[in-house]
């Protein structure tokens, strides 16, 4: 499926997060120069992905330290990641992207692919996701609301780059669209997992002690705090029914009964849920990847169900889980 080209380097103006930004389109994308990017993220907000940006997270993605939702903007999620690849390549951790970085990252590998949408697609749709517990409740499955939401998840793509790189595009089985190239899965096998609180992020350990990947995450919040000391992973449930108990969680809208949600990507805890030995918590993924970092959770670790779903196929149940800060 992914095939990959010689590409030139561009040196172009610097850009601050989208300052400069380009016309989106696969040439802008696989030519953009890393040099062009500001080594740290402002608080100025750029109003249009960047090219340079998308490359650099696609690249943070092949590597193993995940920038969440690869959409062209400069935040803090990517300025993690970068500090992520510098802890696992021993280089000093500032999470800059200096010249050391960019040797390490750069690559000929296209960024962009082709992809030819498929029947299978555009299959086990709904036509929306409630809010509301209770309506949730009452749906079939909570599966993906269109066929450009399934392959935003797929590709590792925030919706709207995947619409903007697509203009006009309805997705149709048939239809040959643009998307990022984001690398296969990671694989080996986790000893331990490390939660850190102040920066947000999972960090996954094999054996040697060596880091194997690096995940932006949600961890609980100032309500519902995520948890403390050492605990273990229990299991691995793949596309979960959600158990609804405001006695034992929280209150949500008006339900003050237990409800089944059906299982689906969109389900409240996503495509993934890694079972801890601490009653109620895991990491899991999520219905909102764009909001990893953004928002908050009621106690849990809140990967994108793409993360979520790579972690869980390298842990086994007894995995170290260490909530730090």
């Amino acid at each position: 499926m992914k095939v990959y080209a010689v590409i030139a380097v561009l040196t172009l103006t610097p850009s601050f997060g989208g300052a400069a930004a380009q016309a989106l389109g696969p040439e802008t994308i696989n030519t953009a120069s890393l040099t062009s990017v500001a080594p740290k993220h402002t608080a100025k907000a750029s109003k249009e992905p960047d090219p340079a940006i998308i490359r650099l997270q696609v690249l943070l993605d092949r590597a193993g330290s995940s920038p969440g939702v690869i959409d062209g903007f400069y935040g803090k999620n990517v300025s993690h990641a970068i500090a992520g690849f510098e802890a696992m390549n021993h280089l000093p951790i500032d999470g800059k992207l200096d010249p050391d970085v960019i040797a390490r990252l750069e690559t000929d590998a296209s960024i962009t692919q082709s992809y030819l949408v498929t029947p299978e697609d555009a299959t086990g749709l709904v036509d929306h996701i409630p809010d509301d517990y209770g309506e949730k409740a009452k749906m079939e499955s909570m599966g993906y609301t269109s066929v450009a939401e399934r392959l935003s998840e797929r590709f590792h793509m925030d919706i709207d780059l995947l619409n903007k790189l697509n203009p006009g595009s309805d997705f149709a089985p048939g239809k040959t669209v643009l998307v990022m190239a984001p690398g296969s899965p990671r694989e080996g096998r986790v000893k331990r997992i490390e939660i850190n609180k102040k920066t947000s992020q999972v960090l996954a350990y094999d054996q040697s002690g060596a880091l194997l990947a690096v995940y932006p995450a949600t961890i609980g919040s100032q309500d519902n705090p995520s948890p403390s000391g050492t605990h273990k992973v229990k299991g691995v449930a793949r596309m979960p029914v959600y158990r609804y108990n405001p006695k034992l969680n929280f209150k949500q809208g008006r339900n003050t009964k237990i409800l089944t949600i059906p299982k689906g990507p969109n389900g409240p805890v996503g495509s993934v849920w890694i079972d801890l030995d601490k009653p109620t918590y895991g990491i899991h993924g999520t219905p909102d990847p764009g909001f990893i970092d953004k928002g908050q959770s009621h106690g849990c670790v809140r990967l994108t169900n793409w993360d979520a779903e790579e972690l869980a196929g390298m842990v086994k149940p007894g995995v170290v889980v260490h909530f730090a800060n």
